[in-house]
């Protein structure tokens, strides 16, 4: 029995969350010799190699539209067409608008937050709970199951899988687009910061927007996204698009850098599942030295010329 996935694609690109997915499935069906068949709205034809690259047997093409309705109604129809036993999905925002009404088309578990693979012999899976603060294993009781993997939890894996494109006939309805949107205000030129393995974040240590330039100038040294905390996007400092914690962004990257953020639970709820935190804050009694497994009590203006000195310097080598 394959393996469903979502391949969700923005502009006709896929990101990295969504070949995590493909990597992720893959896992799971060779542990029973299972395909992998991924479903998405149309992408030029080396877009849709790529998803064989990340281990997709087989990718199905809809063009109807591209509303979660549309997409929602188009998975359904081909878990049953093709008697799918696991649907993934990423835990994007598309992720989340489309799984839970899924679950209910196909009578499926849904297990959200998803961070590692299911255990061998037993379908017990680890998830994020309490905004990354704990874990769960659960268990799906449900002859198919709908994984919402977080992403950055697992790696994109190379297979020499070259897949066959196929187009699937699914007539979109009206009802398709009762919820249009109308516009969309992307940040361009950057790392996304949902699929930086690398953040560098600032808050009101740095004093002014006049000083954000040492955050930018580390973020490119370390080829990583930037961040701030809530008081720095209030203040207009830096654009809500840059915003983590529990009203903002969650991330889970390799590594965060925090710098002159004094860690407040609400922002460590947006955080915390990164890999590695590093803090940097001239009050030792902050609380993000408490999170963080790694931290630096100085003064940002002091330290941080110095780390983008050793990481261009690291950079060239």
């Amino acid at each position: 029995m394959p393996i469903l996935v979502y391949a969700e694609n923005s502009d006709g690109r896929f990101k990295k969350s969504t070949l995590e997915a493909i990597s992720y499935a893959r896992v799971l069906a060779d542990r029973n010799a299972d395909t992998v068949i991924a479903l998405s709205v149309q992408a030029d034809a080396a877009e849709l190699a790529s998803l064989g690259k990340a281990g997709a047997n087989r990718v199905l093409v809809v063009n109807g539209g591209n509303s979660s309705r549309y997409l929602t109604r188009a998975l359904a129809a081909a878990a049953k067409n093709e008697n799918a036993s696991a649907i993934v999905i990423s835990n994007t925002y598309g992720g989340k608008l489309i799984a839970p009404a899924l679950a209910v088309q196909t009578g499926a578990s849904l297990i959200s937050n998803v961070v590692d693979y299911p255990e061998s012999g037993e379908p017990v899976v680890k998830r994020g709970a309490f905004s990354g603060k704990a874990f769960a294993w659960v268990k799906p009781e449900t002859a198919i199951c709908i994984y919402a993997l977080t992403p950055n939890s697992v790696s994109v894996q190379e297979t020499a899988i070259t897949a066959s494109i196929e187009t699937m006939d699914f007539a979109a309805e009206a009802s398709d687009d009762a919820l249009k949107s109308v516009a969309v205000n992307k940040v361009t030129g950057k790392i996304p910061l949902t699929e930086a393995e690398v953040v560098v974040s600032g808050g009101r240590g740095l004093k002014g927007p006049e000083n954000w330039n040492l955050i930018e100038d580390l973020a490119t040294a370390l080829n990583a996204a930037t961040a701030c905390s809530k008081p720095v996007s209030d203040m207009g400092w830096r654009p809500h698009s840059e915003h983590v914690g529990q009203t903002g962004i969650t991330i889970k990257p390799n590594l965060y850098i925090a710098i002159g953020i004094s860690g407040a639970i609400q922002h460590l709820a947006g955080v915390s599942s990164s890999k590695v935190i590093v803090a940097i804050n001239k009050d030792p009694e902050a609380p993000f030295f408490k999170a963080a497994d790694y931290g630096i009590v100085g003064d940002a203006f002091d330290v941080l010329p110095r780390l983008i000195e050793a990481a261009r310097s690291a950079s060239q080598h």
